[in-house]
């Protein structure tokens, strides 16, 4: 059996192993991590060696902790990077690159629409009739997208939405509200199939699908990270809030996960307040005085303009894991449309949670 983990903000790691009569044997633990002194990965390896193969990510990186010699260094390697590895091999997921991604980018959407379109296209991935797909969004029009379980009267000021003609629709995923406009927002979507993220737990996947957009910004100038759960900063603050929906495929069967992203590449702060209520408990959690430097724009980091920095996420995931120009087809779009009209434009869905 083979995993393959990146440690966020680390390096790869690699294990290859057997499971035999229910134990772990014949580990071997590699990657393109720095680790002193030698020995301390035989001793990672045999600290591995015989474990129940139903330990968990937490027992495992305990096992290896306890091995380590004295005076050990990892660099770019922690003993949780080894467990998740191991709990990838043991539930086989898949690498990036064992996939032909599939890039969508069309003209402006709807906010109903979006919404529908990541509903859609996630099914299709989960009931494998899509390939891996990055969906790239442009916006109509100016919108609030409040979470699955959010209160639409606690998130948004319906009177400054309709001032300043925000449209405010409800997503399938969790998380919290994000205020985006045509040309200040970078928003994309991933459509993974549910193998990709197998052995991480539910926080781990989060770094996971991000870590292709940190070296991107990485590439661009911008030193970014991910900061649990769901959020991506830099050290002028946070630029990104993901979310994500998991969706089963036919039969029950596992199947494939939304991971989508909204980016802040100039959103204007005092327009985001008079739509957004910011509570003072959110404002304090971040550990900020003012809800308007909540988000800090990407242009006034990059230099660039929207076009030239999407287009060199995309440069970026395709020189990672490939990528090829695809295309929503019909019958998606049929469905995708009329989802937006019966669900994600009604009262009744967006007052779900009043």
């Amino acid at each position: 059996m083979h995993g393959e983990y990146k440690v966020p903000g680390g390096k790869l790691v690699v294990v290859d192993l057997d499971a035999d009569a229910g134990v772990l044997r014949n580990v071997r633990v590699g990657g393109d991590f720095f680790l002193e002194p030698d020995e301390a990965l035989t001793a990672i390896d045999a600290a591995l060696e015989g474990a129940p193969a139903d330990t968990d990510a937490e027992g495992l990186a305990a096992r290896v902790e306890t091995a380590l010699p004295p005076g050990t260094v990892m660099y770019g390697l922690t003993a949780e990077g080894v467990a998740v590895a191991v709990r990838r091999a043991l539930a086989q997921a898949t690498d990036w690159t064992d996939y032909d991604w599939q890039l969508v980018h069309t003209g402006p959407q709807s906010p109903a629409l979006h919404m529908a379109l990541d509903e859609v296209l996630t099914a299709e991935v989960a009931a494998g009739r899509r390939p891996p797909t990055l969906r790239v969004w442009e916006w109509a029009s100016p919108a609030v997208i409040i979470g699955s379980f959010q209160s639409l009267a606690n998130e948004v000021d319906q009177v400054g939405a309709e001032r300043h003609g925000v449209t405010v629709v409800r997503r399938i995923s969790g998380g919290g509200a994000m205020f985006v406009e045509p040309d200040s927002t970078i928003t994309y979507s991933l459509s993974v199939p549910d193998a990709l993220v197998k052995g991480l737990s539910f926080a781990d996947s989060y770094a996971y699908l991000d870590d292709w957009v940190l070296a991107a910004l990485g590439d661009m100038g911008i030193r970014a990270w991910y900061q649990p759960l769901n959020d991506i900063a830099t050290e002028a603050g946070k630029v990104a809030g993901a979310a994500q929906k998991r969706m089963l495929g036919p039969g029950g069967k596992p199947g494939a996960v939304l991971h989508h992203v909204t980016m802040a590449y100039d959103i204007d702060a005092d327009k985001m307040l008079e739509v957004l209520r910011i509570g003072k408990e959110k404002i304090s959690d971040k550990g900020i005085r003012s809800a308007g430097k909540r988000v800090d724009a990407l242009r006034r980091q990059t230099g660039l303009p929207r076009e030239a920095v999407i287009d060199r996420m995309v440069g970026s995931f395709r020189d990672r894991y490939g990528l090829s120009t695809g295309r929503i087809t019909d019958e998606e779009m049929a469905r995708a449309r009329e989802l937006a009209a019966t669900k994600f434009s009604s009262m009744e869905w967006l007052t779900r949670v009043p």
